[in-house]
């Protein structure tokens, strides 16, 4: 990640130091960064943009040599301690001008900055891997990070030709918590008997106009790292029951059924596709036409109007929390995780009324894991 973010703000016509306290990973990364320059020259950019994006970088040795930076983006491992220590020498060296970013995606960054000399400088700017593909950036802002800090690295990740969106400092911040819904709930339906993993997926491909069903996206990402962070996001929102992990990820986490890295996990993975071709059923998605759900599979009319029952509700709890814009939030899932539609215009798809009566009848055979949102309640599509 931090090769990536470099890379891109050399590209963004900035002077730029990197640091890392393993020397060879420091080189490592210069080599990097030239190389990726070298090879997206006349494809991403030109080679002279390219030559002079490799003259802005520098390496340093120490972080001291960061001493008058405007901004320093931090990409350190995710641990709490590491980044508070981090950013508390960060601050002793760059002084109190200086805007400190952090990069985490897993942690509030209002914790990270307890205890900062000036939490006001202090604020998140999430990139989506890799950086130099994914367009969205969260801007993340705690209830103390100035409005000076938020707009200077609006505009950084602007120069760097990605797309800024406004997030508050919560479990998952923007994107992260609005994919929560397309691994749990196909889970769930899963753990139901509604179809198995394969069927699941090709409907949501096809009907849904997903470009991977959710259990490719979990063998992808990793089943281990995906349930850590389901378990991170279950235990900072305060345990609710749409957040609880599933015991079939943490059953297949424990067998080191972990998805692509393994070799198995909701797919074999050897030489060959994983998967047939979806077969062209002339199919526009995303759809919730029955008779067109039902050409896919028998349990189509009944896989994505769940699946987006659940995605409507969580884009109405995040929006009663104020976690961000209802165009930001259609923003960070076009943008971070490539979905057809945003939340609010999946949740326009369905209805507030047909996914509340869907909810309604889920919890009641299944539990809370489907209380509705009282925005849904209300009849409110976005």
């Amino acid at each position: 990640m931090g090769t990536g973010i470099a890379l891109l703000s050399c590209l963004g016509r900035y002077s730029t130091c990197i640091h890392d306290p393993d020397e060879a990973a420091l080189a490592a990364a210069q080599s990097t960064i030239g190389e990726s320059l070298a090879e997206g020259a006349e494809k991403r950019w030109s080679e002279e943009d390219a030559e002079a994006a490799s003259g802005r970088l520098r390496q340093v040795e120490t972080l001291a040599d960061l001493a008058g930076s405007d901004l320093v983006i931090e990409a350190a491992p995710e641990g709490l301690d590491l980044k508070r220590r981090l950013f508390a020498d960060l601050a002793s060296v760059c002084g109190p001008e200086t805007i400190l970013a952090t990069n985490t995606s897993s942690l509030r960054v209002a914790d990270i900055a307890a205890g900062a000399a000036h939490p006001e400088t202090i604020v998140g700017m999430h990139f989506f891997n890799p950086p130099v593909l994914m367009k969205l950036v969260e801007v993340v802002a705690t209830e103390a990070s100035s409005p000076v800090a938020l707009d200077a690295v609006t505009e950084v990740a602007e120069e760097m030709g990605r797309t800024p969106i406004r997030a508050k400092d919560s479990p998952g911040f923007v994107a992260n918590r609005l994919a929560r819904p397309f691994s749990l709930e196909s889970l769930r339906m899963l753990a139901d008997g509604v179809a198995d993993a394969r069927t699941i997926d090709r409907v949501v491909r096809i009907g849904g106009g997903f470009r991977m069903g959710p259990f490719e996206l979990l063998d992808l990402i990793g089943l281990d790292v995906n349930l850590t962070i389901a378990r991170s996001f279950y235990e900072q929102g305060g345990r609710p029951e749409r957040w609880r992990p599933s015991p079939i990820q943490e059953r297949m986490v424990a067998e080191s059924r972990l998805g692509r890295k393994s070799g198995r996990g909701f797919y074999e993975y050897g030489a060959g596709r994983h998967r047939e071709r979806d077969p062209d059923l002339g199919i526009d998605g995303p759809t919730l036409d029955p008779s067109e759900l039902a050409r896919i599979d028998p349990a189509g009319p009944e896989i994505l109007p769940r699946l987006f029952a659940q995605i409507a509700n969580e884009a109405a709890y995040t929006l009663e929390d104020e976690v961000a814009t209802a165009a930001d939030m259609n923003t960070a899932m076009r943008l971070g995780f490539n979905w057809p539609l945003g939340p609010l215009e999946l949740t326009g798809l369905i209805g507030a009324e047909r996914a509340v009566a869907l909810l309604e009848d889920l919890r009641g055979r299944l539990g809370d894991a489907y209380v509705p949102a009282p925005r849904l309640l209300s009849g409110d599509d976005g």
